[in-house]
């Protein structure tokens, strides 16, 4: 679970007197607690930056009514894929099940964007995907990628411009560990990027070490 804001008691205190008072100034603000202005200006930028207050030049500090909840889910809407991108990991149609799985380990990814001559993506390969067919007796060299993989129209894409959490939506209800991040062209799909769970997850504490 992601951590809501936590504030100190002095923080707290200046809520208090902001919704009972707004709006008010900042110098009212450091009278009602015995303090200079200097001294409270960290904490009234803090809940300003944080969105619990807002300001207006010659009116005062007013109380923006948004619990830690409703902040969080704010600033979750403004985090987009584009900001957290990798590069992607891609292997041609034709390349061999057991090349796929030496690029998987020397690339430590757990999955492969397969493209075609045109560098379009057709297909992913997943490491389940490599598994199952390394199980058997299957010569991998003889084997192609194009036999094995998801394909087209079942593979699940995002754009740089969508937004992180409906992506992250996307992995838990596919139950897949990445996505290709594409840009559409007149002939298909281009593999401009990834996201993967790695990334959402560093996208999260990010924005938890933020508040």
């Amino acid at each position: 679970m992601v951590r809501t804001i936590e504030l100190n008691k002095r923080q707290e205190h200046i809520l208090q007197i902001v919704k009972d008072n707004g709006p008010i100034t900042g110098e009212h603000i450091a009278d009602q607690l015995n303090l200079t202005r200097a001294t409270l200006r960290p904490d009234l930028a803090i809940l300003t930056m944080a969105g619990f207050l807002d300001a207006r030049p010659r009116v005062g500090y007013f109380y923006t009514g948004k619990s830690g909840t409703q902040l969080l889910t704010e600033n979750l809407q403004k985090i987009f894929v584009k900001d957290y991108q990798s590069i992607p990991v891609v292997v041609n149609e034709n390349v061999s099940v057991y090349d796929a799985i030496c690029t998987m380990f020397l690339e430590d990814v757990g999955t492969l964007f397969v493209v075609d001559q045109h560098s379009l993506l057709v297909g992913v390969l997943s490491r389940k995907d490599l598994l199952r067919a390394s199980i058997g007796k299957q010569e991998l060299t003889a084997i192609p990628v194009n036999i094995i993989m998801t394909r087209m129209p079942n593979i699940t894409m995002c754009e740089r411009e969508d937004l992180l959490i409906d992506v992250a939506k996307r992995l838990i209800e596919k139950q897949i560990d990445a996505l290709p991040i594409v840009k559409q062209t007149e002939k298909g799909y281009e593999v401009v990027g990834r996201i993967t769970k790695t990334n959402i997850t560093k996208a999260f504490v990010a924005l938890g070490q933020d508040m």
